[in-house]
């Protein structure tokens, strides 16, 4: 897309736009989490399932850019019997509903944030520890 290109020829981006920038943000985690983070299973789809939107009691599916399914590392045990891989959703319409209404941040910027907000859940980091990764005020 160029300066020139009409604003009637522009469409959002899709989800392989998004699966590279959910990738990139991975790959700009520091050490240890670049590793352990990929293990997770990243699931990029337009819109929450509705079991997961009935199930937090959501009723408008805009209000869930993202979601961690699984056991917080701080709470796993060598005794927990596998359910399943851990899970990061990113909700692409939601996130775009976002970037749209902020006007004020790069949707890269917004992807990362909303998948760093997820693994903070799965690694158990407190606001400080997210603060070093994602300076996401400054």
């Amino acid at each position: 897309m160029t300066a020139n290109t009409p604003h009637h020829d522009l469409i959002a981006p899709g989800l392989d736009i998004f699966e590279a920038l959910a990738a990139a943000a991975l790959a700009g985690l520091p050490a240890p989490y670049d590793a352990a983070a990929r293990q997770i299973a990243l699931r990029i789809v337009d819109f929450a399932p509705d079991d997961i939107l009935a199930g937090m009691a959501i009723a408008d599916p805009f209000e869930l850019t993202g979601l961690y399914e699984g056991i917080p590392l701080t709470e796993k045990s060598v005794m927990d019997q596998p359910m399943g891989p851990d899970v990061i959703w990113l909700f692409r319409r939601p996130i775009l509903d976002e970037w749209a209404d902020r006007g004020n941040v790069g949707l890269g910027a917004l992807v990362a944030h909303v998948l760093i907000h997820e693994l903070a859940h799965h690694f158990g980091w407190s606001d400080d520890d997210i603060a070093r990764i994602d300076p996401w005020w400054e």
